[in-house]
């Protein structure tokens, strides 16, 4: 959703689709400079450094931001970083703007009263998975010492393991919070079709129960702070991050029932981050969180789920 005029349009627009939330790109995902917004319920080396400078963000600007959070009741306002920062890049050079950039991301995230920034974990390219994981660790932890004091922190997606991209296992991600020297100031964001396209089953309670169980003993679901919901256009297990309207793709409606069912999760904030289209003249956005609400029924508890 454009937010061309001001950060503060997506706040708008997302309140006036039924939102309960929202997330938004604070610059153009792919180039530092015009501003996009995603609401509801990294890149290669670069010859021009213009794509890694983000447009200030006037303080009327911000202030705006704020006001339209404070007027609209929407909660849980957070934002995704750039598509080109890549915190386990081998090339040295990428990996230090990747931390300058995430670091603004932050900046830009305090200044508009964000709590937290999503970023994929990075892929490691030509070098190797323990590499990049520790790249990963190494950047985070240069990005925690520079920006002491800020509220806004980081959220680690999960991916869904296309190329070599990090973040599709969950012991990647254990790894690189065990790694860190301040795992206080990270958390996880779970997106429903990478989990599913990395090979997590959820279309059953039993083996929804035993993803969540999996995540819990290697992560821990305390760490989880936001979903994205988005079914999955691939089978699971492909690694391909292809996202599709609810219902719609190979996950069904059963996964989405049970995660929205989990009184575990009952206040975790959920973004839709499924395509942008219309059908049948009504926006898709809409239509979309109408079919979550549907299935938003909480579940009788297992015996395990009940003794925590």
């Amino acid at each position: 959703m454009s937010i061309v005029g001001g950060c503060h349009k997506a706040v708008e627009r997302a309140a006036a689709a039924g939102c309960d939330c929202v997330q938004l790109f604070t610059a153009n995902p792919r180039a530092f400079q015009a501003t996009q917004a995603r609401f509801g319920f990294g890149g290669s080396l670069t010859k021009n450094s213009n794509q890694w400078r983000a447009r200030p963000i006037p303080p009327d600007e911000a202030a705006r931001f704020r006001a339209a959070i404070a007027e609209t009741g929407l909660v849980h306002p957070i934002a995704h970083d750039s598509y080109l920062i890549n915190l386990a890049s081998p090339n040295r050079t990428l990996w230090r703007r990747s931390i300058d950039a995430f670091i603004t991301e932050l900046q830009r995230a305090e200044l508009l009263g964000l709590r937290y920034v999503v970023t994929h974990p990075g892929s490691f390219t030509d070098g190797s998975q323990s590499q990049g994981l520790r790249k990963v660790v190494a950047a985070l932890d240069e990005i925690h010492r520079q920006t002491r004091g800020l509220r806004a922190g980081c959220l680690l997606e999960t991916t869904a393991g296309q190329g070599t991209s990090l973040g599709w296992r969950f012991e990647q991600l254990a790894a690189i919070l065990d790694g860190v020297r301040d795992p206080d100031r990270l958390g996880i964001c779970l997106d429903t079709c990478h989990v599913f396209a990395a090979g997590y089953p959820m279309g059953t309670i039993r083996d929804y129960r035993a993803t969540m169980k999996a995540f819990d003993a290697t992560v821990g679901l305390g760490k989880i702070k936001a979903f994205h919901l988005n079914d999955s256009q691939r089978e699971a297990g492909t690694r391909v991050d292809r996202h599709a309207h609810i219902g719609r793709g190979k996950m069904g409606l059963e996964p989405f029932r049970l995660l929205l069912g989990d009184r575990r999760f009952r206040e975790i904030p959920m973004y839709l981050e499924t395509p942008k289209s219309e059908e049948d003249g009504k926006d898709m956005d809409e239509v979309n969180l109408a079919v979550l609400r549907s299935l938003a029924k909480p579940l009788a508890p297992s015996r395990k789920q009940t003794n925590k």
